[in-house]
């Protein structure tokens, strides 16, 4: 964010959440206030601080805010239920939680004499007794502060598995994580610009969101188009028209979904800015893939291993990356080492 401000990109439009837009000038401000923030609270080196917040400028405030003053941001599911937050909040062991005002009344649920590491609750949205507004919470704090002293090798991030085989685990990532999946994946792979508009249907507590529409647009310079929204084709579609994204992010299932619905007056819906849509998450078949080409033009690039324990893209550098057609209909992004 800093960087992106240094190289003359301040007024230039970080994210777009609705009529609400943050220029890369207001967005290292927003984040230094929340890091503050949470300094005042006590916050210290290498405490998890979950963010458990809907698709909206904040939670790139805090996730950011909590990392730069060196402390691991937990970005969890925002459609679980009062008991998996239990679990989740107890197991990071978090003293403070950010919570979107909309899904609060679970964490209400929760008897507090069971949640035995929380201290605070920090409420975007209307809050209750014996929590704190987050705005009131940030409105006086510095908008200045230096990052903590961590190497690339610090724990920056936890992301949680989805429990298919037990509890969910907590999947730790490192600082340089962040960087290697930027510079080889959306830049190297995707060549992700500044001049591009990322749109994902992924949520940002998913790996693939929080890199789709998280770190990599800041990585580029661009902009990173945010929905709080329950993703639903019409809203999907709508939103593509409205902000005409370049990059467009979701799974295979959803773009089935997409290709299933059409407008009550058959008139097609606008694709046009779309130069690529990525999908990943599970095998993506030929006939979605060329249905898609056929009705919008759009090819789909299906790209490997974006899940939570690998972020996004390959860990170790590879000496070269290429875009590989493995099978007519299934464009698969897979690093070639040719070493």
């Amino acid at each position: 964010m800093d960087r992106n401000v240094l190289e003359g990109r301040g007024p230039k439009i970080a994210i777009e959440c609705g009529d609400q837009q943050v220029s890369y000038q207001q967005l290292p401000q927003k984040t230094n206030q929340v890091g503050n923030a949470l300094r005042d609270l006590d916050v210290r080196p290498e405490e998890r601080v979950v963010v458990l917040l809907e698709d909206i400028p904040e939670f790139i405030y805090c996730f950011f805010g909590t990392i730069k003053i060196g402390a691991v941001a937990v970005p969890i599911n925002t459609f679980l239920n009062a008991r998996d937050y239990e679990y989740l909040l107890n197991d990071a062991r978090a003293r403070v939680v950010f919570v979107s005002g909309a899904i609060l009344p679970q964490l209400r649920l929760i008897p507090r004499s069971r949640l035995r590491y929380l201290q605070k609750i920090a409420v975007v949205g209307q809050a209750y007794a014996g929590c704190l507004g987050f705005s009131e919470l940030v409105a006086n704090s510095s908008p200045e502060l230096d990052a903590a002293p961590t190497s690339k090798d610090d724990v920056a991030f936890w992301l949680y598995s989805s429990g298919s085989t037990g509890f969910p685990k907590g999947c730790v990532h490192l600082h340089h994580d962040m960087v290697v999946c930027s510079e080889l994946y959306a830049k190297g792979i995707l060549r992700m610009n500044e001049q591009d508009r990322y749109y994902s249907v992924a949520r940002l507590f998913f790996a693939y969101g929080l890199g789709n529409a998280g770190y990599f647009p800041l990585a580029a310079g661009a902009t990173s188009i945010l929905s709080p929204d329950r993703p639903t084709p019409e809203g999907i579609y709508a939103n593509i028209e409205r902000y005409r994204p370049t990059l467009f992010f979701s799974v295979p299932t959803n773009y089935a979904t997409l290709l299933a619905h059409r407008r009550a007056d058959r008139a097609e819906f606008d694709l046009s800015s779309v130069r690529h849509a990525i999908s990943a998450g599970e095998a993506l078949s030929a006939g979605v893939f060329e249905r898609f080409k056929q009705r919008f033009g759009v090819e789909i690039l299906d790209a490997f291993r974006l899940d939570r324990n690998s972020t996004n893209g390959p860990i170790q550098p590879p000496r070269s990356c290429e875009t590989r057609v493995e099978r007519p209909g299934n464009t698969r992004l897979r690093s070639q080492d040719r070493r």
